[in-house]
């Protein structure tokens, strides 16, 4: 009889790939799910977890969070594995070598980036692989220009290069670069297409909010994935709708049915977070978001920006300062259930949209500092996105079941990837042969904590998480010294 490392007795186990929701023991052996069943399974290690919910760990598409006190921050909010798809970094390889080097609680992994390369082209940005050194530029006029035919070729050569090296598809930040040409959106769409990789994009505005847009941000999505077969994942849909989220459903649900491939991903916060030098958060085009500079956060002061001039002021003299933009009042019965749709469109991911966290004297802590010191700031989705959705849209409101919401935050972004990066197979499930990146947890108790207020406070509820069969969080509390994340890259 096969002797197992781990076992867990007592726990509901629910895996949404084969459909399982019961109470079984489940163990562990050398980083996978070795057995599962309802007869008494021999192991070195047992532990009861009667009461207690057994699920696959959650996986986020969308975390620009990748340092190590900002994994453990997801590691705590049930996250085990922690992807920077939608902006991407350039190129790919220093990104893996130098958390490889550091290492990381969680799984990690990166896309390329189209805005990267164009700020590498076009305004001279360092190639480092770094996503501080996006949100830096990204206020820059100068990147979001027209290329010449020459520069728009080695654009696209860097991204094709960063494929080669193992990213995991082709990050698209337009809607920082809203009027850049869409003719060059459809030649990345279909260089991904001929590498057999996703974009995952963050779309202009919608023609109803932004008239003066060259395209409406979900139509030019779903016409890149008809003309040139490409997978396009549709970032945080939420917070590019705000409350124009019917329409952008409705065209995704359109070409859906017509074969092609779009998939959709939101978070459960009605305001989001970027650098405040973001084209779209130009004082003369807030108004088109229904906005105004005191819908607006700066982040390293905590304080509302008072009016045009002080968002003019830091726009010139800190552009990638990161602000909280308040597009949808969550206390508006109304405005909650355009949030709610887009968390509840069909086979729509949870994922968060972390942050990178802003530091005291905005320099960095030690890596390894833990607990956080506590003025370090960031957004609540960062440390609170998966235990909010769950205690919204399952126990408060039932809009789901809880293995429809488990499934959302594990199962469907490991579907989502898994054509393009085969790794992902064994990932989002927790039946034998899966990765034992698991999550332990009381779904009567789990809470998120983190406000606008105070963005770092952990959730709470959870009591184990796993990654490879290594404990990163027991109970309730940081294991520091397991770093045991691994990287995510194609094969």
């Amino acid at each position: 009889m096969q002797v197992h490392d781990i076992v867990f007795t007592g726990g509901r186990v629910v895996d949404p790939a084969s459909g399982t929701d019961e109470v079984r023991g489940i163990a562990i052996t050398d980083g996978k799910v070795s057995a599962w069943g309802h007869d008494a399974i021999e192991a070195r290690q047992t532990i009861d977890v009667t009461g207690q919910v057994i699920c696959p760990g959650f996986i986020d598409l969308h975390s620009h969070g990748q340092e190590i006190a900002e994994q453990r921050l997801q590691a705590l909010d049930g996250v085990t594995t922690a992807l920077e798809l939608e902006a991407g970094v350039i190129p790919v390889a220093k990104a893996y070598a130098r958390a490889g080097a550091e290492g990381r609680p969680i799984n990690y992994g990166y896309a390329t980036s189209w805005a990267h390369a164009r700020m590498i082209e076009l305004s001279g940005a360092d190639p480092d692989g770094d996503i501080r050194t996006l949100l830096h530029h990204v206020g820059s006029p100068s990147w979001q220009g027209e290329p010449t035919a020459s520069q728009r070729a080695h654009i696209l050569e860097l991204l094709e290069n960063d494929l080669a090296a193992g990213a995991l598809g082709i990050g698209v930040v337009v809607g920082y670069a809203p009027k850049s040409d869409p003719a060059e959106y459809l030649q990345v769409a279909d260089l991904a297409a001929r590498a057999g990789v996703p974009t995952y994009t963050h779309a202009r505005p919608l023609i109803s909010a932004d008239p003066s847009s060259p395209v409406d941000g979900a139509v030019e999505i779903a016409r890149a994935a008809a003309e040139t077969g490409a997978h396009m994942h549709y970032c945080h849909v939420n917070s590019t709708s705000g409350m124009h989220v019917d329409h952008a459903l409705s065209v995704v649900a359109q070409v859906q049915a017509a074969g092609s491939r779009v998939t959709t991903e939101a978070y459960p916060y009605g305001s989001g977070s970027t650098a405040v030098g973001a084209a779209f958060l130009d004082p003369d085009k807030l108004h088109l978001m229904n906005l105004t500079p005191r819908s607006l956060t700066f982040v390293p002061t905590g304080e509302r920006i008072a009016d045009r001039k002080q968002l003019e002021h830091l726009r010139a003299t800190d552009p990638g300062g990161l602000v909280l933009v308040e597009f949808l009042d969550e206390n508006d019965t109304v405005q909650r259930e355009f949030l709610e749709r887009a968390m509840t469109f069909d086979r729509a991911a949870i994922a968060s949209d972390a942050m990178p966290l802003t530091w005291p004297g905005r320099t960095a802590a030690d890596a390894l500092q833990w607990p956080l010191p506590e003025k370090a700031l960031g957004h609540p989705r960062g440390a609170g996105t998966y235990a909010r959705a769950i205690r919204t849209l399952y126990r408060e409101r039932q809009l789901l079941s809880l293995s429809e919401i488990i499934a959302r935050c594990s199962l469907i972004p490991a579907q989502i990837l898994e054509e393009s990066v085969p790794s992902m197979a064994t990932k989002g499930r927790i039946s034998p042969g899966s990765d034992a990146d698991i999550l332990v947890f009381d779904p009567e108790r789990i809470t998120d904590n983190a406000t606008y207020i105070d963005g770092t406070r952990p959730s709470t509820g959870i009591s184990r998480v796993l990654v490879g069969g290594v404990t990163v969080v027991e109970g309730g509390a940081v294991v520091q010294d397991a770093l045991p994340g691994r990287p995510v890259r194609r094969s």
